[in-house]
């Protein structure tokens, strides 16, 4: 349990008192919503909460007045130091030093494992993700759903839930026929079809199926053919064409640090009947009308902002909204508690009528959810980002993790940077992404600075070690009292709640908010570093001072003690860039170049 939600459940206590005291309904004392957050900049105490304000009309109290009788209660607490009243009825508190002992055992104490809840004690989760259209390569604007997906199963996983992550293979319908008839057409050295594909690995799907298996383009033009085809370019595209530099669709992923536990094929759904028989149930139900030569959905009369959708055309063919009706009716079989799908911004007017789908099959459409994420813009300098050498505009995630995986020198430098950059804000913001930028190895890249925040807590345990002969040693108490400085508690406050926001970033599918933390604890940790180099205190002897009998005018138990608060801010930090995907480096070239310098 994190420190802000120790606080919450100590301000309970103090409002179930008000209670019985017959000063305060006992519901508003039990249900009533307010927040517990760090004091605003410049403002004091170690804690924050506006219990007082969200909470006083309902009272029918001055907030003010109700503050004072919530701090006095509080103030008996034997880990609150002092309870200031601000303002029109904020309460800053201040913790005693054993608070913060007790938040640095905790890390310690739990490792890995710190601010994570216990395994399979949520519910079970459908989290499907990315489902792009097998007709081409990812592209930059499929990476952000493809990191948003991935980032919130990692954090539904953080708090205890069971995640089952699911890529939808949208393999049935005109698109694929389009994607098959193209790659005939660059066989037989046509152009392709109207509202075809042109792309370079068209051709490249073509020489390989001419030369691995060209009895498919025997009498393609015959329907059967032709569906083999188009299965056998969908397999191509998901998998990869050998011999090609160019990454399939899985491959593509997995190098982002993206897996998914299962594909389901919508032309499966077809093939074993899922539609036909889901579209059954609605006409049971008397939610299929026949009208014009086609078959619709009926939405629900009361619902003025929905009309009836077709789930069979005129021509006998079913309609993609036919293929998700089934599959998310297949999903609720397979015995998720909860659903939640990632779809572009332009979905959104998908959304109301899946739920309506939901609701006529007689499941609860509150099991469904949908992140909707905006779009990406590439830019190179702060201008707008021209590349796509092979696709004209459109830019693939290949193209652009190359790019900055060559400057950088490193293999995972360009999936860290669009991890990044896609999870920088809420995920219905757009974004921008300047390439120049994220291949920058300075800390004017957020994404360097950010990894940099770990690398620098590594290399102070690590120089400490070789340099100077102290490990970190184990937790007591009586070395924890000698934290002392007051920027090193007030970090310490601030991993105490790393639990309470990974929690809420989890509840609330925003993985951006545990990525602030994250910028806001290197910033924090930066500025202290500064402060005690200034003041004369560093963590370790410098360099030049490590001179023959140097341990003896040096506090040893000090630099003890600030090497298990150094451990126990790496854990976090470790912990948190963990869940975002993004890589925890230990050592980083601008550090090793700086070590002589490390304090």
């Amino acid at each position: 349990m994190g420190l802000e939600a120790q606080l919450r459940g100590r301000i309970r206590v103090a409002l179930d008192a008000l209670a019985r005291a017959g000063e305060l309904d006992g519901e508003l004392a039990r249900s009533g919503k307010f927040s517990v957050e760090p004091p605003r900049k410049g403002g004091s105490g170690d804690v924050a909460t506006n219990v007082a304000l969200a909470l006083g009309k309902a009272a029918g109290k001055k907030p003010r007045d109700l503050a004072e009788a919530i701090a006095s209660h509080l103030r008996i607490d034997a880990l609150v130091r002092e309870v200031e009243v601000a303002g029109p009825g904020f309460l800053n508190v201040s913790l005693e030093r054993e608070a913060f002992v007790c938040i640095l055992a905790s890390v310690l104490d739990a490792g890995d494992g710190y601010g994570r809840g216990a395994a399979a004690t949520g519910e079970r989760i459908n989290v499907e993700f990315v489902s792009a259209n097998p007709t081409g390569p990812l592209l930059v604007s499929h990476g952000r759903g493809a990191v948003v997906g991935d980032a919130v199963a990692r954090l539904l996983e953080a708090v205890g839930h069971r995640v089952t992550r699911e890529y939808y293979i949208n393999d049935f319908g005109n698109q694929i026929r389009l994607l098959a008839e193209s790659v005939l057409a660059s066989h037989e050295g046509r152009d392709p079809p109207e509202g075809g594909y042109g792309g370079w690995y068209v051709a490249d799907l073509a020489r390989f199926i001419a030369a691995n298996r060209g009895e498919l383009f025997e009498a393609a033009d015959d329907a059967e053919k032709l569906s083999r085809l188009a299965r056998q370019a969908v397999t191509l595209m998901l998998g990869g064409i050998p011999g090609s530099s160019d990454l399939g669709i899985r491959d593509t992923l997995a190098r982002l640090g993206v897996q998914f536990d299962v594909w389901t094929s919508e032309e499966s759904l077809h093939r074993w009947g899922r539609v036909a028989a889901t579209l059954a149930e609605l006409d049971s139900k008397g939610r299929l009308v026949d009208s014009e030569g086609a078959r619709f959905f009926v939405v629900d009369a009361d619902d003025e902002n929905e009309k009836d959708r077709v789930v069979k055309k005129t021509d006998g063919n079913f309609t993609y909204f036919a293929s998700d009706i089934a599959y998310h009716d297949d999903k609720i079989h397979r015995g998720f508690d909860r659903m939640i799908d990632v779809w572009g911004a332009d979905h959104h007017g998908y959304i109301a009528r899946t739920r309506a789908a939901i609701d006529a099959l007689g499941h609860d459409s509150n099991k469904f959810e949908v992140l909707l994420f905006q779009l990406v813009s590439l830019l190179r300098e702060g201008k707008p980002y021209k590349m796509g050498k092979r696709l004209g505009n459109l830019i693939t995630i290949q193209e652009v993790q190359d790019e900055i995986d060559e400057a950088a020198k490193s293999p995972t430098a360009g999936a860290d940077a669009l991890r990044y950059f896609y999870l920088s804000r809420k995920v219905d913001t757009p974004i921008d992404l300047d390439i120049e930028l994220a291949k920058k190895q300075g800390l004017d890249n957020p994404v360097f600075y950010v990894q940099y925040g770990h690398a620098r807590l590594c290399s102070i345990l690590r120089v400490a070690r070789e340099r100077c002969g102290f490990e970190v040693p184990p937790f007591t108490a009586a070395l924890a009292g000698r934290i002392e400085h007051r920027l090193e508690l007030d970090l310490l406050a601030n991993v105490g709640r790393y639990p309470d926001v990974v929690a809420e970033a989890a509840a609330a599918r925003e993985p951006f908010k545990l990525l602030s933390y994250l910028r806001d604890l290197a910033q924090s940790f930066q500025s202290y570093y500064t402060v005690l180099r200034q003041e004369g205190d560093p963590i370790l002897p410098p360099a030049r001072e490590l001179v023959d009998g140097w341990q003896k005018t040096w506090d040893e138990e000090k630099t003890l003690a600030r090497l298990l608060w150094v451990d126990a801010l790496r854990t976090v930090y470790a912990g948190g860039l963990g869940v975002l995907g993004i890589t925890a480096h230990e050592r980083m070239e601008r550090i090793e170049r700086e070590e002589d310098a490390v304090d």
